[in-house]
């Protein structure tokens, strides 16, 4: 009933937007924009036509990159296409060889695009994946189900697709199924183990500095998330009937949290666009294109996170198995650990990422480095000016120092 709820409520709407969108059309433009007395109509039609989720990948937008002193194009190719997820290639024709490193996505409600700043900073120096998760909504119920231990298990898959020698860096939830991937790898002596993994703002260990976020998903029983969050995609969609989180759920728990600067942001963007002003209108476009376009989860999945991430904590107390086997994040002895944390993350505290370095305790310390960007939130550490000028270079030479 959730999800139809708001199929529903999606389908009232979209008669207004579309009437927007009609009207913008015929509004007169002359050269220079719309029209005083018509720029404050315009502005409020288009607030009016953007009032929706989109729920497809937006593009990654990244069609060329400076390295070596020229433009150089960049090409998204499928390395590997899996039922609930696919392994993308960032190809440049260059024939310097460069570290590969795979960026492993957050599955919490957004596409990995939410990581198109994060990619075009390492294609200076990298070659480039990123695990590219699937709408949950368009996957088939015959597919079968997708957990955590399978996210692990497309993990492995994927580095083995890369091959021997890659390097791994894990932004936010997906840092306990990486960190928990390359362990397995290491204690099988998978070749396709990675040379370095970094992890970035991840839920390590929840009992450190625990936010808001945390707090909720350790008050309520799971029960209560199986009754209230949980829903059956309706008809219309290719895996209908498969239960799921719905994105637009999650979207909305984020925008709860800071929705003062939210509305804001928009407060600011119809300002923006009835002064003519389209080059600042047009930067908070792209965020909230990117920041609107929702994902939904399995069941499995969101359910399975709770309980073992953020309510048990199971790799941080060594209860967290693999197909049945304990996890033990020791057998790491040759991949090189950096945890990257934000002073003002609110989404994931201080202390929780950087408990990976006590679990990997058979790792000399020189392969080993933690780093606190005190001035930057959780958005921050993995996208921005302090992600690109100060962050990244720290990530780029542990990378290099392993090569």
């Amino acid at each position: 009933m959730l999800y139809a709820a708001y199929q529903g409520t999606d389908d009232f709407f979209a008669p207004l937007r579309a009437a927007a969108i009609l009207g913008l059309s015929y509004l007169p433009r002359g050269a220079g924009g719309f029209a005083p007395l018509l720029a404050r109509q315009a502005a409020l039609m288009e607030l009016v036509s953007r009032f929706q989720l989109t729920h497809e990948r937006p593009p990654f937008g990244i069609g060329q990159i400076r390295v070596e002193n020229r433009d150089v194009p960049v090409f998204e190719e499928v390395a590997l296409d899996l039922p609930f997820g696919r392994l993308l290639h960032f190809r440049r024709d260059i024939d310097t060889v460069q570290p590969r490193v795979l960026v492993v996505a957050p599955l919490s409600g957004h596409f990995a695009t939410l990581l198109a700043g994060t990619v075009r900073t390492l294609l200076r120096d990298h070659d480039v994946y990123i695990t590219d998760w699937k709408n949950a909504r368009d996957v088939p119920r015959s597919e079968g189900d997708f957990g955590v231990e399978d996210y692990m298990a497309y993990l492995i898959r994927f580095l083995e697709q890369i091959g021997p020698g890659a390097h791994v860096l894990a932004v936010c939830q997906p840092c306990v199924q990486t960190l928990a991937a390359v362990a397995v790898m290491s204690e099988d002596r998978n070749p396709a183990t990675p040379l370095s993994m970094t992890l970035m703002a991840g839920p390590v260990d929840v009992r450190e500095s625990p936010t808001a976020v945390n707090d909720l998903a350790r008050d309520k029983p799971l029960d209560w998330f199986k009754r209230n969050v949980i829903s059956a995609v309706p008809l219309r969609h290719a895996g209908s009937g498969r239960r799921v989180y719905p994105g637009f759920l999650q979207l909305t728990a984020f925008l709860m949290m800071n929705m003062d600067r939210h509305v804001a942001q928009h407060r600011r963007l119809y300002e923006h666009l009835a002064a003519g002003e389209g080059a600042e209108a047009q930067k908070i476009r792209q965020f909230y294109d990117e920041y609107f376009a929702v994902l939904d989860l399995t069941a499995e999945f969101y359910i399975e996170t709770i309980e073992r991430v953020f309510q048990q904590a199971q790799l941080a107390t060594g209860e967290f198995t693999y197909r049945g086997r304990r996890v033990d994040p020791s057998a790491i002895r040759r991949t090189a650990l950096l945890t990257v944390e934000g002073g003002r993350d609110d989404i994931c505290g201080l202390g929780q990422t950087a408990a990976a370095h006590d679990l990997c305790s058979s790792l000399r310390p020189h392969l080993k480095r933690h780093h606190l960007q005190a001035n930057v939130g959780h958005y921050g550490v993995f996208n921005g000016r302090k992600w690109e000028k100060e962050i990244y270079p720290v990530v780029r030479n542990m990378i290099l120092a392993m090569e």
